[in-house]
């Protein structure tokens, strides 16, 4: 099993035991966290960049991770990744740059996924 595809099996299966607790603020959290990232008046491609730059700059792996995949799916190239790349960078200094390697580890591990 590939990073990709360990990362969406466990964060699916421990998402699935967190819902599945019952536990009602931690469903708002999440039911929050889904709405933000819904169409708006800021489209979807968008909002998960800002999500994966800012995850980058609070060094969230998982986040990077989750926000990486969703920006592969809505069709981010490779250039548009490593724009949001530097300015997570920029804005977080050098301690972003371990994490960037690892998100540009992943985002390889997506391509090759898809066969591209």
């Amino acid at each position: 099993m590939n990073k990709v595809e360990e990362f969406n099996e466990y964060r699916s299966k421990m998402n699935d035991k967190i819902v599945g607790s019952n536990n009602k603020i931690l469903k708002r959290i999440f039911n929050l966290d889904t709405n933000a990232f819904a169409e708006g008046s800021i489209d979807k491609k968008t909002k998960e960049m800002i999500g994966l730059s800012s995850s980058m700059v609070l060094r969230c792996d998982d986040c990077v991770r989750y926000h990486l995949g969703k920006c592969y799916e809505l069709g981010v190239n490779d250039e548009q990744i490593f724009e949001i790349f530097s300015i997570a960078n920029l804005i977080g200094g050098t301690i972003v740059i371990p994490h960037l390697r690892r998100a540009v580890e992943f985002w390889e591990e997506l391509k090759e996924q898809e066969g591209k």
